[in-house]
């Protein structure tokens, strides 16, 4: 299903493939030869998501942007099934696995690995050709790569990057963080309930 949100519509290209069930929503532009697989979400809040030419997003991937970080699928990218990107930047010939995760102001270097389960976090820069193994995390920039036994070294660098100030604009002091981040992002997601459903599979 297609959805214009925020006044706008996803444009996609007439070679790209969406499947019935794939949920593609506001300012989403899809390149030719594109295939979105059944039960994926591609779902601009607010900025906006390219998906450059050749690349596939696999069952129940989730693709958001957010209005301080668009999201950007280079060319030739693989997104496995269950995977997550949120406000980030994928160069071309990259493989994201089946259940990866990578968070707000990431890049990914061209032709690099994000193995299964594997996490580039927050603002984690990674090189070109670079691989995180099954599980580990990418964390920092330049890019510390850690099995997960490793929290707390993974914890340290992550503090800096500052997840709930630079996602929500909140202090992680905050006495009461989960009361303000879930009452102020419910209001941003709520704009949802203006949405158009695009029946026309050829609208915008």
């Amino acid at each position: 299903m297609r959805y214009e949100h925020l006044g706008h519509s996803p444009r996609i290209d007439a070679t790209a493939v969406i499947a019935p069930t794939a949920v593609v929503s506001g300012d989403v532009t899809i390149g030719p030869g594109c295939q979105i697989l059944h039960g994926a979400v591609i779902t601009a809040e607010g900025g906006p998501i390219t998906i450059g030419p050749s690349s596939i997003v696999m069952e129940n991937a989730l693709l958001r942007s957010s209005a301080s970080d668009p999201l950007h699928i280079g060319e030739h990218v693989l997104v496995g099934p269950m995977a997550s990107v949120s406000g980030a930047t994928i160069g071309d010939e990259v493989f994201l696995a089946t259940g990866s995760r990578v968070f707000n102001g990431a890049r990914i270097g061209t032709r690099s690995e994000v193995r299964i389960n594997a996490v580039v976090h927050l603002r984690t820069v990674l090189p070109p050709d670079s691989t995180v193994p099954i599980a580990w995390v990418a964390v920092g920039d330049p890019a510390r790569i850690l099995s997960p036994d490793r929290h707390d070294e993974i914890w340290e660098i992550q503090q800096d990057l500052d997840f709930p100030g630079y996602v929500f604009g909140l202090d992680r002091q905050t006495p009461d963080l989960m009361v303000q981040l879930t009452e102020r992002y419910a209001r941003h997601l709520a704009r949802h309930a203006d949405d158009i459903p695009l029946t026309d599979p050829s609208a915008g």
